[in-house]
């Protein structure tokens, strides 16, 4: 698996193996672009701006409800709908994505107005916006 490598080393997130001037280095581990890329894009979930000029946006654009979603976004949409409710972990599962991930869809889906976060007893839950 080391074949052509020169000074290989793996990732510290998903273990590939990658030539020692093709990592990234951070925070004390080694990651591969794809993992470095995943764990430092985060999108804030209460960013007035974000949710503002999406807004602005989506009214120009003559956009309402899911229409302008990706294809996963309109999914974890009706499945919160659905569901009455779900945690970021029950989106994280069903979907197959990883935690930054759903954190990042439901940031996205926060600034539509779509979902907000809501305090039940036994955590956190992403409802419609409208509930």
């Amino acid at each position: 698996m080391t074949e052509g490598k020169i000074n290989p080393v793996k990732c510290n997130v998903c273990g590939c193996e990658l030539e020692k001037e093709d990592c990234i280095e951070g925070e004390g581990k080694i990651f591969c672009e794809d993992c470095f890329i995943e764990s430092h894009h985060r999108i804030q979930a209460c960013d007035p701006w974000a949710v503002r000029s999406k807004k602005i946006f989506r009214e120009e654009a003559g956009l309402e409800g899911t229409e302008g979603l990706t294809e996963l976004q309109k999914a974890i949409y009706e499945f919160i709908v659905s569901s009455g409710g779900a945690t970021k972990d029950e989106i994280a599962k069903k979907f197959e994505i990883s935690m930054l991930e759903a954190e990042n869809q439901f940031a996205l889906l926060r600034h539509c107005e779509l979902v907000k976060g809501q305090k039940r007893a036994d955590g956190v839950y992403l409802v419609p916006f409208e509930s």
